[in-house]
């Protein structure tokens, strides 16, 4: 059996572009991609936390250190520059391969530069 896991996430960056007139993707800065894991042109989940929209694309190389979020295509529609997002890459895994492993966790802050990263979502007080 096959398991689908989060294998990576940015956390809550800001949008920085959207451009309906481009080839649809993400461009993501170089440096977050890196550290996150995420390759270029591998398949991404973009969820807006301002305004609840979902979507799915890919990952394209943006400048490294440049803070660049932009999305571009169609799926400009659903976001705004200053938006707030989670972009999140999955893994498939047997059961086995599952057991250790922990998804990479990058946090930027509101220039979408790196804060910290983690390994495992906090738990949350009941």
């Amino acid at each position: 059996m096959q398991l689908t896991l989060l294998k990576a996430k940015i956390h809550r960056a800001t949008i920085t572009r959207a451009e309906q007139h481009y080839e649809g993707s993400v461009a993501i800065d170089g440096r977050l991609l890196d550290i996150a894991g995420i390759r270029e042109y591998e398949q991404i989940h973009v969820w807006d936390v301002d305004n609840g929209e979902r979507f799915v694309t890919y990952a394209i190389r943006a400048e490294e250190n440049s803070g660049t979020i932009s999305v571009n295509g169609a799926a400009a529609l659903r976001v705004r520059p200053g938006h707030l997002v989670i972009i999140a890459a999955w893994a498939q895994m047997d059961a086995a391969e599952a057991e250790c492993f922990e998804p990479m966790l990058v946090y930027v802050d509101a220039h979408n530069h790196l804060t910290h990263t983690g390994r495992s979502i906090p738990k949350q007080a009941a």
